[in-house]
């Protein structure tokens, strides 16, 4: 397969080359990534083509360092885009649904534009966080807050009881709760 420079090249020559080798290497990772949120295969499979358009668009003349996370948080954010679209008069039931009201309690909201220089102090304090923790939680929590993975799938992977699994999360959510608090955010 095709190294993610050499792709990333192909983009900046707008050689539609790109949009086939990005598909060749990710197409796989981003469909997991877009199911796991939407739960249904037709549906992830066109967040993951405007996930294309969309790295076309941005390309130049952004140069991702990261290509997988660039082309990760794509494909996140248009699938939960489409959930929420989809889902907006019929709430309730789904793992989207349940881990946002998860982190209800521990993150605070935003109302918009004005708060998007705190959210860069959010977000260092957020690695800040994940750095704190061991590998094992440290994976716990990314999988379920970033990739949405069930409490039974993630207690499957961990070698560990569902009931263990989510009392590590109700921890790690507390202790993520005290240290923005600690640093003046209003958290629910």
């Amino acid at each position: 397969m095709m190294e993610d420079s050499r792709i990333i090249e192909l983009y900046w020559q707008r050689s539609e080359q790109a949009i086939s080798e990005t598909e060749q290497k990710y197409g796989k990772y981003c469909n997991s990534i877009s199911y796991r949120i939407l739960k249904n295969r037709e549906d992830a499979k066109e967040c993951v083509n405007d996930t294309w358009l969309c790295a076309w668009k941005h390309m130049p003349p952004q140069r991702p360092a990261l290509f997988s996370a660039f082309l990760a948080k794509i494909t996140r954010n248009l699938s939960l885009n489409r959930y929420e679209k989809e889902n907006a008069a019929k709430r309730g039931g789904g793992e989207v649904a349940l881990v946002l009201d998860e982190l209800e309690e521990c993150v605070p909201a935003y109302a918009g534009v004005e708060d998007s220089v705190d959210l860069k102090q959010l977000t260092a304090l957020l690695n800040d966080f994940l750095g704190t923790l061991n590998e094992e939680n440290r994976k716990l929590f990314v999988l379920r807050y970033w990739y949405l993975y069930p409490v039974k799938e993630l207690a499957a992977r961990a070698g560990m009881g569902q009931s263990k699994v989510k009392m590590r999360l109700m921890r790690m959510r507390d202790e993520l709760r005290e240290i923005l608090e600690r640093e003046g955010y209003r958290v629910q």
